[in-house]
């Protein structure tokens, strides 16, 4: 077998200010692929500029949607197709569809391991859905994201400064992502236990 492709161009920029960016990119349907994806979708966005939420967003949603392909069709490759075009990034996941089932978002219980993946999806994108292949070739399932710019391009340039002034005191305190907190749990007890 022939490792996994890496991201090809898919075309020229049209023109306007924000480009459009695509590239795609195509892998064989297991387990180990979803990895693969999630860095070729990182390693691209970032190239792209875009912002550190919005690549992180993205690498969720490219896991869960390349995860459902692989575990819910019998397909032998999946592809994945990232675009941005300044207004919206968009993740799509085609599969062979040999299985011939829909995806859809479930409820599942507090204990349940798995079945979270199109609720995620659904509160991290604007939109998201599912449309045939072209040439009934599978299914393809898609969700569009805001790509907010990457912090560099979000201060202003040295000549807009002079122009505008000084940059006004934010309104209020900036977004930042809580502490990431240890899954170790309480310390282990009995005999064996390391101290």
């Amino acid at each position: 077998m022939a490792p996994p492709s890496l991201p090809q161009s898919l075309g020229r920029l049209p023109r306007g200010s924000q480009p459009q960016r695509s590239q795609a990119f195509d892998l064989p349907a297991v387990t180990a692929a979803v990895g693969l994806a999630r860095r070729n979708v990182r390693r691209l966005l970032d190239r792209w500029g875009i912002g550190e939420e919005a690549v992180d967003n993205a690498v969720l949603v490219t896991s869960e949607l390349v995860t459902n392909a692989v575990m819910h069709t019998v397909s032998d490759r999946v592809v994945c197709r990232v675009s941005a075009d300044g207004r919206r990034l968009r993740i799509e996941v085609q599969d062979e569809n040999l299985g011939g089932t829909l995806p859809a978002r479930r409820r599942p219980a507090p204990d349940d391991q798995s079945g979270r993946g199109l609720v995620l999806v659904d509160v991290l994108c604007s939109d998201w859905g599912v449309r045939d292949a072209p040439q009934g070739a599978g299914r393809v399932v898609w969700a569009e994201l805001s790509p907010e710019p990457a912090e560099a391009e979000l201060s202003p340039q040295p000549d807009e400064t002079a122009a505008t002034g000084p940059p006004a005191a934010p309104a209020t305190t900036p977004h930042l992502r809580p502490a990431p907190q240890p899954a170790e749990g309480p310390p282990p007890h009995g005999p064996n236990a390391r101290h």
